[in-house]
């Protein structure tokens, strides 16, 4: 089955402005998304989408491969698949732009997930066990699953609610899982995405798999041990900074 990772890289970030242009130890974010998703080995070739001349511009002069779409995409998702005719490919892996972090062998591991369960799933995605302080952060978000791995509800708030525990206390009262933002897709599913109903559940979270799973779609879960930081605030940008400059140490 044919691979392809899309980059969809849209510029007018709402929390952060221009967030996949900011530089971090001397490129810009977008360059260090890409450059870990060409160490994949399982996908074929890696393109970027995006709404901005200057984003495009900037992709050609590493050699890569890009598209054009609208500006009033709403979602990654979205962006993808208003280019979907123009990709010759069998399931897409979408990997947003503001993770410069993201570690190949986690995108090697979807598509292997991906590939070898039967019936092929509609969508697979990286779960990790959530231990530290960012369980009541809205920005990383939490996931529960049915016993055999396929998702029941993704959502910014805690899930599950403990009941007779005092939130300080429920990290050890029962796991909670936090979700890494990349997907696979298989392509039927992408095509099928227009005549999906609208959401309420995505629009009340801002998340766009619900969109997915409140139309019936199937979505997979896998447990990692790596859980890339994404971008989403000037905190979490200096802290990628950080850490990108202590590793050239």
């Amino acid at each position: 089955m044919q691979t392809l990772i899309i980059i969809p890289a849209r510029l007018a970030s709402t929390r952060l402005p221009n967030k996949i242009l900011a530089d971090i130890g001397g490129h810009p974010m977008l360059w260090h998304v890409y450059h870990r998703c060409l160490q994949a080995t399982q996908a074929q070739a890696v393109h970027i989408a995006t709404d901005s001349p200057a984003v495009a511009k900037l992709v050609h002069s590493w050699g890569g491969t890009v598209w054009m779409t609208d500006p009033a995409c709403q979602s990654g998702t979205e962006r993808i698949v208003s280019i979907l005719d123009k990709l010759d490919a069998d399931i897409i892996v979408n990997v947003q732009g503001d993770q410069p972090l993201i570690e190949p062998t986690i995108i090697d591991q979807l598509i292997t997930v991906f590939k070898t369960t039967q019936p092929l799933p509609d969508i697979v995605t990286p779960a990790y066990q959530i231990t530290g302080d960012s369980l009541f952060n809205p920005n990383v978000v939490k996931m529960i699953t049915r016993h055999d791995g396929y998702a029941l509800y993704f959502s910014r708030h805690p899930i599950p609610y403990v009941r007779d525990v005092e939130p300080s206390q429920w990290l050890t009262s029962t796991p909670f899982w936090g979700h890494v933002g990349i997907y696979g897709y298989r392509r039927q599913v992408l095509e099928e995405y227009a005549s999906l109903p609208p959401s309420p559940l995505e629009q009340a979270e801002k998340l766009e798999q619900l969109r997915f799973l409140q139309a019936g779609k199937s979505i997979l879960t896998f447990v990692t041990s790596q859980h890339p930081l994404s971008v989403d605030t000037p905190a979490d940008l200096e802290k990628v900074r950080r850490m990108v400059n202590s590793s050239k140490r």
